[in-house]
């Protein structure tokens, strides 16, 4: 009996192969040409650099188009890593937003071919009152090339849109050699993850970023007793504190030892009113410092399989730490 081949099946491989391989060409094409903007890398970028971190003001990102869409990625970068920074539209700023670039400021302009008439306003502008211009672009004889204080020079390699009209490979190169400035301010700042932080509130990356000290109960919601408080005290402050812990401190105000509603479920007995807190509690409980991230309190807490840890300073608590405040923060 002799077997069908399905006419179907073969269209939708021979589909899935060419655009493979589509894929694959766009791919390497773009590779190629962030492999020529690092080879003409020069002194140019250091001085850009120079520029924009002794900057009084803000650093102004402006372009039209594809350009414009990557120069506000950019922007944003700089922004949220220490290098005041916003975006300005060229056309907006034909009708006023020239308003919002300052003497101190430095502007970066971009445009793949160097020649957009709407960026014509900005440039005046800056060569005007004196205002620093990086020019971004292919093609250094450009019109924004020309007007440019400093040239970083966009790979002239074509495009991976098999037309060679829309912006692929270069827009690419563009966000790329953003990347490598915001990055070179980093470190040239010695920018931190608390500063990041500090920009960063809210979302996944807030959320990442938040220490012990964020997230945990301090002063009188804190659940804490002297060793020696007797279990109606314990119980009672226990209860009305809803941590489900009690923490224990000497008479220097250390902690010392550390009682939780599961350890009190495992020693109940007849004569456990009797006892007191010291006769209980566990000594020299797992402690974290309220400088931590929270993610690691959310570590050690799962490793050990408890559900609070008391932050110490200099072995004194300053707060207790429970895993729901952590998951309900995004901390994970």
């Amino acid at each position: 009996m002799m077997s069908t081949v399905n006419p179907i099946s073969q269209d939708v491989d021979k589909l899935s192969n060419s655009d493979l391989i589509s894929a694959k060409n766009t791919i390497e094409k773009e590779i190629s040409s962030l492999k020529v903007l690092e080879s003409e890398l020069d002194e140019s970028l250091t001085k850009a650099l120079d520029l924009m971190q002794n900057a009084k003001g803000r650093v102004i990102l402006t372009g039209m188009g594809k350009s414009g869409h990557i120069a506000k990625k950019i922007a944003a970068s700089l922004a949220s890593t220490g290098t005041p920074s916003f975006f300005v539209h060229p056309a907006e700023a034909s009708h006023g937003d020239l308003g919002m670039i300052t003497n101190d400021d430095v502007v970066i302009a971009i445009s793949n071919s160097g020649e957009s008439k709407e960026l014509v306003d900005i440039l005046n502008y800056s060569k005007r009152f004196g205002i620093p211009l990086i020019a971004i672009t292919k093609n250094p004889q450009s019109s924004l090339g020309k007007a440019g204080d400093i040239v970083l020079k966009l790979p002239d390699s074509g495009e991976a849109c098999p037309l060679g009209l829309a912006p692929t490979s270069s827009t690419t190169a563009t966000l790329v050699l953003g990347d490598v400035l915001t990055v070179a301010l980093i470190e040239r700042k010695g920018f931190t993850k608390t500063q990041f932080n500090q920009r960063h509130p809210g979302g996944k990356l807030g959320s990442v970023l938040q220490k012990v000290s964020d997230l945990m109960h301090k002063g009188e919601d804190m659940p804490l007793l002297p060793a020696y408080a007797n279990m109606h005290d314990v119980l009672l402050e226990m209860t009305s504190k809803r941590l489900g812990c009690v923490g224990f401190i000497d008479n220097n105000g250390m902690l010392i030892g550390i009682l939780t509603d599961g350890d009190l479920r495992r020693c109940l007995s007849n004569d456990i009113l009797n006892k007191k807190g010291v006769d209980v509690m566990t000594h020299n409980p797992k402690v974290i410092s309220p400088s931590a991230m929270a993610s690691e309190a959310v570590k050690i807490m799962h490793d050990k399989k408890i559900t609070n840890l008391f932050a110490v300073e200099n072995g004194k608590p300053v707060g207790v730490i429970h895993i729901h405040d952590c998951l309900d923060n995004g901390v994970v």
